[in-house]
């Protein structure tokens, strides 16, 4: 019998500023990281096959949160303020605590993410007001706690 898998309830997200917990990801829907790998194709006279190799192009992650507190205000200062360099040397990092169902934990750590646009998203008279954070850095770390 297999292990059991980890479920999104075993996850917790965190955004640290200069070294500060951001308490505003209290409502998070969805996440998404991907590591960017880009295959490279070439070929070359007298050869019949193509030669591939590839190349590490860093991290992009996605979330999807539900407002559940202004805390989001927050974090679009905070990004702003970097970004029109107000605060140039701030370092924003996310961070996904994974809890195994057998015990074991991986820490999954993205130093100074760089963000995308920030949207908010209001669907309906009945639906929970959404905003999505998309972001790219150099690298992530699966680190064994």
């Amino acid at each position: 019998m297999s292990d059991p898998r980890i479920l999104g309830e075993d996850v917790q997200i965190m955004l640290v500023a200069n070294g500060e917990p951001q308490e505003l990801l209290t409502d998070v829907r969805s996440m998404e990281i991907a590591q960017v790998v880009e295959t490279l194709r070439e070929g070359y006279l007298g050869e019949t096959n193509d030669r591939y190799d590839d190349i590490y192009r860093g991290v992009r992650g996605r979330m999807e949160l539900h407002f559940g507190n202004e805390g989001i205000f927050t974090l679009w200062d905070t990004i702003i303020k970097r970004a029109t360099r107000k605060e140039p040397g701030l370092k924003i990092n996310v961070k996904a605590t994974l809890n195994f169902p057998n015990g074991t934990r991986r820490v999954v750590l993205i130093p100074d993410v760089k963000f995308g646009e920030l949207p908010m998203t209001f669907g309906g008279r009945a639906e929970y007001g959404t905003v999505t954070v998309e972001f790219q850095a150099e690298l992530a770390q699966a680190l064994a706690v």
